[in-house]
């Protein structure tokens, strides 16, 4: 008896095909003539490139981008750039297997390019594509986020300073250029006002690239650990190259924090023992390189730049954008946690979340379900329980079991 294959495999055998997928109630967004040429174009590129556009909705078979190119790369069998819609707004994301490419901030560049509002699908694409080729994508993604974030700052002191939403959600562009009209320049602000913390964040290159978690989420222990030493290196680097006057009392403490942090960093991966410690060197450095930034910003005067927490469920997922109330299994304490987005949609659902896994007791169970008394990180949450972390690792509660 055959066996009906899976939705993965059923694009995999569609990129074999063609490596343009479009899904039948999206025909209309990419006419066939325009992926012609975008095939073409695709020539170019250093590397493979597949495009699978499929409809994202939650409780439907592809709920994110990142969930729907991984499966349908393993399912290909074949390493390249492949770019979805992304996950929670009805533009483009790229994600890349087998080389650096720059895909991931190419795509980042052509969503807030302001040069770009409105613009079809084709031409995003097409976009995308020329930035990889140049190898420019992680520049122009750097100078569209600064004029973002600059036009963001006029509008917040035109309206008085308001803050942008916080329950972290997105609003939902419709498809194709008449769909992105039809939402208004007043729908297009607020988009971009709600993803306004994140820019000024990854505009500053004092604070950690988010593309570090975007491999991370992917990588294996000795790719993490690997990848964690490497952090620590350019962190240590950072901190030597980087000049803080200290005659502001509260600059002098954000500086102590930052040196703090990156000394807890580099004790825990000397004593890493598997991917929750690794994931906490991450954690770790994350929290010192927004303390330096800080540190920075309030010795010229300016603000300290929010500090943007990692995902509680697994900090390998990247930034907590989204806040949720969360009850234990088997606990009546509610926690006030924050999460990435696709762990909120499915905590929200009812469903497990894509948890970091600790080995205790001869099997593998969720981090924060540990013995306190035994892990840091389901103590502290990984600093969203507690905001003492640092200090707790640098005393010696990293492996209290020894």
């Amino acid at each position: 008896m055959l066996t009906e294959p899976s939705p993965g495999e059923r694009l995999a055998a569609a990129l074999r095909r063609s490596p343009i997928h479009v899904d039948p109630s999206l025909e209309s967004a990419l006419p066939r003539a325009e992926r012609r040429r975008l095939i073409a174009k695709f020539e170019k590129v250093p590397a493979p490139v597949f495009v699978v556009l499929v409809p994202l909705v939650e409780g439907g078979i592809w709920t994110g981008g990142e969930q729907l190119a991984t499966v349908v790369h393993d399912r290909l069998g074949r390493d390249g750039i492949f770019i979805t819609f992304d996950d929670d707004v009805q533009d483009l994301a790229a994600h890349e297997w087998g080389g650096e490419y720059q895909a991931a901030d190419a795509a980042r560049a052509v969503r807030f390019d302001r040069a770009m509002d409105g613009a079809p699908l084709a031409v995003r694409l097409s976009r995308i594509a020329d930035l990889i080729v140049s190898g420019t994508g992680t520049r122009e993604y750097k100078r569209v986020s600064e004029e973002l974030s600059r036009r963001v700052e006029r509008i917040r002191e035109r309206d008085g300073g308001a803050a942008p939403d916080d329950d972290g959600g997105g609003l939902a562009l419709p498809l194709g250029a008449a769909g992105v009209a039809a939402a208004g320049v007043a729908g297009l602000v607020l988009w971009r006002r709600r993803r306004m913390a994140a820019v000024s964040r990854e505009g500053d290159g004092l604070l950690m690239p988010r593309t570090v978690f975007a491999t991370a989420s992917r990588a294996s222990e000795d790719q993490l650990r690997e990848q964690a030493s490497r952090e620590v290196i350019a962190f240590g680097e950072l901190l030597d190259e980087s000049s803080t006057p200290t005659a502001d009392e509260r600059a002098r403490t954000l500086t102590t924090r930052a040196l703090d942090a990156y000394q807890a960093a580099g004790k825990t991966l000397d004593s890493a023992r598997g991917v929750p410690d690794l994931a906490g060197v991450l954690v770790l450095l994350d929290q010192g390189r927004d303390a330096l930034a800080s540190a920075q910003a309030v010795a010229k005067g300016k603000p300290e730049i929010p500090p943007m927490p990692l995902c509680f469920f697994n900090p390998l997922h990247g930034d907590a954008t989204t806040k949720l109330d969360w009850r234990p299994i088997g606990s009546r304490k509610r926690l006030h946690i924050q999460t990435c987005r696709a762990c909120a949609r499915t905590t929200r659902r009812k469903q497990t979340p894509d948890v970091l896994l600790d080995h205790r007791d001869g099997r593998d169970v969720p981090y924060y379900e540990a013995d306190p008394s035994e892990s840091v990180w389901a103590e502290t949450g990984y600093g969203q329980l507690r905001d003492d972390l640092i200090h707790r690792v640098l005393r010696g509660d990293l492996n209290r079991t020894d």
